[in-house]
């Protein structure tokens, strides 16, 4: 898909102040943060310094333990993969996109799209992360054009920080990778804790819910006091180049019986309505919400949702571009918990963390490391399984609910995403645009959801 014409970065002219006041750290970010991948390898190489210096191993136990460990992930990476995978293909399928298109009509002025295409971008986030990055992407640009169509000047990269936005909250949701592998059974979490930890305990606490909703309202505030009033020229794209660059699956070209069974709706019905059945059947006998059964959701619906074989193939090509950087390093994230455990950094780490935290403090405290940590593993997934083991350990030596660090860690990773590159290049590839275009708004994001994501730790702690 090629993308419509690149704007430029926000002009001084119509950037707020605050966006403004943010630029030295959106500099730094963009200028000398590396790739994730190299994150990964350099983690990896500090973790492996830290064991020999913090612990009595020596350099043959920490590369035993770090080659052992590689494939300690492997059916948690798979799993996220596919929350990516599915999430993507499911937000281009036609239905999804006949609606976006519908929903983009539903704004009258700049300042009510700006706020609508964050809200309806952090409820599809919390329905799964992967949709919610796509449909935040597809929608800006759906809103983008219905008002170039109707003439209105609209900042673009405003847009787009608008619907990057909505990712603010997607680990308090649906897909959220550390509440969902605590509830998972047979995960690493449970075999630390000794049980799993229900979704009502995360997800669905009274608390989680409620700082769920204070961030969207205030986070929509703040959006729409730091939008632009008045749209730079550089920031408008016309509705011709959005035209250009429309992504549309092609119609099968049937040649032979073979053809006409993938062009067939039968097959992909079939695979949908008994993934429905399943689904039922599970949910009456008492399951649960995991990490497969989300997927299994999803597929079910992309299946319902395509009019044949054809079409979720091309789906599913289209998404698989976004799920290399997840396989490639989740094998590293496994390997750094595998010389934590073989060394037993863990518990020195732990045991620095117990030092300095009380059960009252120990969920803020977490919640500020894990958004530190963001910057080093971008994944979720990734930073639950290197961060969460010690966390617990640190927590059930304190008293404290294992329920609280699974959410603290969670926070944390969603809150430093705002500024953190590696989540926004699949929707800034759809839009066309660089990371610098939008982090002068997504910037402002962060300040305001972390004075939620903390003040929740701080409150939920004082209660313990």
């Amino acid at each position: 898909m090629s993308a419509p014409r690149r704007v430029t970065s926000p002009a001084a002219s119509s950037e707020p102040v605050l966006a403004r006041a943010m630029r030295p750290v959106n500099y730094v970010v963009e200028r000398f943060i590396p790739s994730a991948l190299i994150f990964a390898i350099v983690l990896t190489l500090v973790v492996g310094v830290m064991a020999l210096v913090l612990t009595d191993s020596g350099p043959v136990t920490v590369v035993e333990g770090w080659g052992k460990g590689l494939s300690g992930l492997l059916e948690f990476m798979t799993q996220m993969a596919l929350v990516l995978l599915l999430g993507h293909a499911l937000a281009s399928t036609r239905p999804v996109r006949a609606l976006l298109a519908r929903l983009a009509a539903i704004p009258r002025s700049p300042l009510a799209a700006y706020v609508f295409v964050f809200v309806v971008a952090a409820v599809a986030s919390l329905i799964t992360w992967g949709f919610g990055l796509v449909v935040g992407g597809l929608l800006a640009r759906e809103v983008a054009a219905e008002f170039a169509r109707r003439g209105t000047p609209v900042s673009f990269p405003m847009l787009v920080a608008s619907g990057f936005s909505g990712f603010v909250v997607w680990h308090m949701g649906y897909s959220g990778s550390g509440p969902l592998t605590a509830a998972t059974p047979g995960s690493f979490i449970e075999k630390q804790v000794g049980h799993i930890i229900p979704v009502s305990e995360t997800t669905f606490s009274w608390w989680n819910m409620t700082a769920t909703v204070a961030t969207v309202v205030l986070v929509a505030l703040a959006l729409w006091l730091i939008a632009p009033r008045a749209v730079s020229p550089t920031h408008r794209v016309t509705a011709e180049a959005f035209a250009q660059s429309e992504q549309r699956v092609a119609a099968p070209v049937v040649e032979a019986p073979a053809d006409r069974l993938d062009a067939s709706r039968i097959p992909t019905l079939l695979v949908g309505l008994a993934l429905v059945a399943y689904l039922v059947i599970h949910f009456a006998k008492g399951g649960t919400v995991t990490l497969n059964i989300v997927n299994w959701m999803f597929l079910g619906l992309i299946f319902l949702l395509s009019r044949n074989a054809f079409e979720v193939m091309a789906l599913v090509k289209n998404a698989a571009s976004n799920v290399g950087d997840i396989l490639l390093q989740f094998p590293l994230y496994a390997g750094i918990m595998g010389i934590m455990t073989a060394t037993g950094l863990i518990k020195v780490l732990s045991d620095s963390i117990v030092a300095v935290a009380s059960p009252q403090t120990l969920g803020f405290l977490s919640f500020l490391s894990a958004g530190l940590v963001n910057f080093f593993v971008p994944s979720g997934g990734g930073q639950v399984a290197i961060q969460a083991p010690i966390l617990l350990d640190a927590a059930a030596r304190l008293g404290v609910d294992p329920a609280v660090i699974i959410m603290a860690v969670s926070y944390g990773d969603q809150w430093t995403n705002m500024i953190q590159p590696f989540w926004a290049l699949p929707l800034l590839a759809i839009a066309g645009l660089r990371i610098r275009d939008i982090l002068g708004y997504t910037t402002v994001v962060l300040l305001v959801s972390g004075v939620v994501f903390g003040a929740t730790m701080l409150i939920v702690g004082a209660g313990a």
